[in-house]
């Protein structure tokens, strides 16, 4: 637990699921903000869904590394603050910069509020989209943190029946939501659903109960194969949604892509998980796979930053082989500026907070820790 990257490779393979992750939210804003590539586009033209992604998985490998550590809660909370908050600071800092070159105007209030990590509370989209846009994920992050302490105290003492019934209620209730949401107006819809923390949740608990299942010996049922055919077919199943229903309405893929997504998502982070604790291989988990892993959190916070700079300097490309010039630019660029990120500051700033920070060691006057392992019951 003392080495940053040590608990984070045990899963090679979710790591390698990161990158793949990252760049199918690349794609998606390559796809809608410079111009599109038949085919790839369509795929990807929802991929915003990878964000869907990163919340299971955020609970999974959660559940999976402090399930049984008698960690304390301010000892946990200061390792998720090592690990996020110097890249936030980086993102914005450059966002912020790029767009006072452009002449673009900044929220003082959203920059403010992007730093403390509270901009998705606010149901104005200057605030929640203000800063860096793509740091309203870390608003979410920063609510599972604080929850998650009593999530484990909650489920990790649970029958396993429990944790089944959990995963199709929260699943059935995203379904409600995206009901439900058809009685907003559309920029109400677009905060309520896509980046209030609260409806976030949903998928950060599902990902906690499937590390808890897994962690404790449960077998998925769908290998690994099928979980990430399972998939692709669910986004390639968006295309003639998409050609039938205009984003700005409720029961169009846009929301549903975010929201119906998590149980597939958890159904490829166990499968890959599993293989991994069996030995098996899977191509996920090889040297740059893992590499491309570590690079995503920081790929995902200044790929767009990136290509907000090249739309600006070179406008939108014609389509056919210049998009596809500027796409592969704005890729190749963006992660070798994310592989530097990670080496320099990400990495270095994470072990550097983490040794600074509270002691590991848990005291026993102190009963504020992280609950100790108890067997799964079996129904």
């Amino acid at each position: 637990m003392s080495a940053p990257t040590a608990s984070r490779d045990r899963l090679p393979s979710l790591t390698g699921l990161r990158f793949w992750a990252a760049l199918l939210v690349v794609l998606y804003h390559l796809s809608r903000s410079v111009g599109t590539i038949p085919g790839i586009s369509d795929a990807v033209w929802y991929g915003r869904s990878g964000v869907t992604f990163f919340f299971v998985l955020s609970g999974f490998v959660l559940a999976w590394t402090y399930d049984g550590k008698a960690v304390p809660v301010p000892v946990f909370l200061w390792r998720r603050f090592a690990r996020i908050w110097p890249m936030l600071v980086v993102g914005v800092a450059l966002s912020v910069a790029v767009y006072v070159a452009i002449g673009h105007p900044v929220s003082r209030a959203a920059v403010v509020a992007n730093l403390l990590g509270i901009h998705a509370w606010f149901p104005v989209a200057v605030i929640y989209k203000g800063g860096n846009p793509a740091a309203w994920s870390l608003s979410d992050e920063a609510w599972f943190y604080l929850i998650f302490p009593a999530l484990l105290a909650l489920f990790a003492k649970r029958r396993a029946r429990v944790w089944a019934w959990t995963v199709v209620g929260l699943s059935a209730a995203a379904v409600g939501l995206w009901l439900a949401s058809s009685q907003l107006s559309a920029g109400s819809r677009v905060w309520a659903m896509d980046y209030l923390p609260l409806t976030r949740s949903l998928q950060f608990v599902i990902g906690v109960v499937a590390g808890l299942a897994v962690k404790r010996g449960w077998r998925p049922p769908v290998p690994l194969t099928v979980a990430a055919a399972l998939v692709a077919g669910w986004h390639l199943a968006l295309v003639p949604w998409s050609h039938a229903v205009p984003d700005a309405q409720w029961y169009s893929p846009y929301t549903a892509s975010q929201l119906l997504s998590a149980p597939l998502f958890a159904a490829l982070i166990c499968a890959a998980a599993r293989a991994d604790q069996e030995g098996r291989r899977t191509g996920l988990g090889g040297r740059w796979m893992i590499r491309l892993g570590h690079w995503s959190f920081a790929w995902y916070l200044i790929h767009e930053i990136v290509l907000r700079s090249v739309v600006y300097g070179y406008g939108h490309p014609a389509p056919g082989i210049r998009t596809v010039a500027v796409w592969l630019f704005v890729i190749v660029v963006s992660l070798a500026l994310a592989g530097l990120c990670y080496q320099l500051i990400e990495n270095p700033a994470e072990r550097l907070l983490r040794r600074i920070g509270p002691s590991s060691a848990p005291k026993a006057e102190h009963g504020a820790g992280l609950p100790a392992p108890a067997p799964a019951r079996r129904s």
